[in-house]
């Protein structure tokens, strides 16, 4: 691995930078550190995207910036590239950001509805940006719309095959899948629908000072605003102040762009279940078997509820 970096530092006339390792989960990145400022330096997980993905997934990062909104900010190589192969490994570099987490800020003496408001006034806005921007030509993005969701290859694997499911509970999933494609199939032409960020959880936003930054665009995609909202949302579901936040989150949403929110407990729900899709390739992971249960726990009762007609309490 730093044999790929040091090639990389060289392909960016970055020679005489240090680097550090800062996160290892899906991506490595590492933080660059030359004499005149900072970068991140990703190796990308195999096999994940193909090299036209990536250089899509620069361009749109690089429109989202330069349309005012705080993300990182692709670097060009010294031969003008935006991505790099290294001995097999896609690399590029971005800016660095500075500050900590939402999550970590959430956990601290903070306004936590104001955060919300801030995040769905910031979401809105990367909508409105990303549609505004005209793509370039062999542009290319995975889709969250309903074959991704709810198809027979979802984007985030076949949830209703996780092995932690209790026979009742893969019937229980199975019925809800059915019943919530026939409801998109007949929603999905009125509904909100675009690029997307589509993992923008509380770890994956930044804040230094007064300004929020995104980050982790790798499963950004086309897909409904409204899996958008779903997401920022659901990890907070349990949350004393959720109601709070939910609101927050919608008024600072509503007041850069309508949205209609009818369809939000269905993508509440969708957005629950792809968890329990992504957990089956981790199941063996430290803590991997403790979160598939959280995660089919919390799909279980918003599919309860959903296949009874009952809005789950907790998102009123």
């Amino acid at each position: 691995m730093n044999a790929v970096v040091e090639q990389a530092l060289d392909l960016w006339s970055l020679h005489d930078a240090t680097y550090s390792l800062v996160a290892a989960r899906e991506n490595a990145v590492f933080k660059i550190t030359s004499d005149t400022d900072n970068y991140a330096l990703r190796l990308h997980r195999s096999g994940y995207r193909t090299d036209a993905e990536l250089l899509s997934e620069l361009q749109w990062m690089n429109a989202v910036s330069e349309g005012g909104i705080k993300v990182p900010a692709p670097i060009a190589s010294t031969s003008h590239a935006l991505l790099h192969v290294v001995d097999g490994v896609q690399v590029d570099v971005l800016t660095w950001l500075s500050g900590i987490t939402m999550d970590q800020t959430l956990n601290g003496q903070v306004n936590r509805a104001d955060l919300f408001e801030r995040l769905g006034k910031d979401m809105a806005r990367l909508h409105a940006v990303s549609d505004a921007w005209p793509q370039p030509d062999g542009f290319i993005r995975c889709s969250w719309d309903r074959d991704g969701l709810l198809g027979q290859a979802p984007l985030w694997d076949r949830f209703w095959d996780n092995p932690g499911l209790a026979p009742n509970d893969r019937s229980l999933l199975i019925a809800m899948r059915d019943k919530a494609d026939n409801e998109l199939a007949s929603l999905e032409a009125t509904l909100d629908y675009g690029l997307i960020h589509a993992d923008l959880v509380a770890a994956n936003v930044m804040v230094n000072g007064d300004a929020l930054q995104m980050i982790d665009f790798d499963d950004g995609g086309f897909g409904f605003r409204l899996f958008d909202i779903a997401t920022a949302l659901l990890k907070h579901l349990d949350a004393p102040d959720y109601p709070e936040l939910r609101a927050a989150l919608i008024k600072g949403y509503t007041s850069e762009r309508p949205i209609d929110l009818a369809a939000l407990d269905l993508f509440m729900m969708l957005r629950a279940a792809t968890y329990v899709g992504w957990n089956i390739t981790r199941m063996l992971e430290d803590g991997g078997e403790a979160r598939n249960a959280r995660f089919i726990n919390t799909t279980k009762r918003l599919a309860i509820a959903y296949l009874h007609g009952a809005t789950d309490p907790c998102t009123n």
